[in-house]
């Protein structure tokens, strides 16, 4: 991730989390919580079909965006780093799980 290119993803990826932030907020004013692992971001564009169901829903995003190396982000309720907190990652440019090149919005 080197390089000007390198530089405008990674600034991608945290624009990203920012926005999924906001939604998983709203998401969770309307459903009481945030959606579970297996329910993940889809919860934020469709209405979850797995328990636990939502309070109440609304669709929060018109779709899911994919990390700048067209990979799906993953989900996590809760997260490695703050089991408190939901984690967002984005896989990196070599599009696997759990290398050193992941971005983790637990990290900021």
């Amino acid at each position: 991730m080197k390089g000007i290119a390198g530089a405008a993803k990674i600034h991608q990826v945290a624009t990203d989390f920012k926005s999924f932030d906001s939604a998983l907020e709203m998401y969770k004013l309307n459903a009481g919580s945030y959606p579970t692992t297996q329910q993940g971001l889809k919860a934020l564009v469709e209405q979850p079909a797995t328990s636990p169901a939502p309070n109440r829903w609304a669709q929060v995003l018109s779709k899911i965006p994919l990390d700048p190396w067209h990979n799906a982000y993953v989900y996590r309720l809760p997260g490695k780093k703050r089991p408190g907190e939901f984690e967002i990652i984005s896989k990196g440019p070599d599009g696997l799980e759990n290398t050193a090149d992941d971005l983790s919005s637990q990290d900021e």
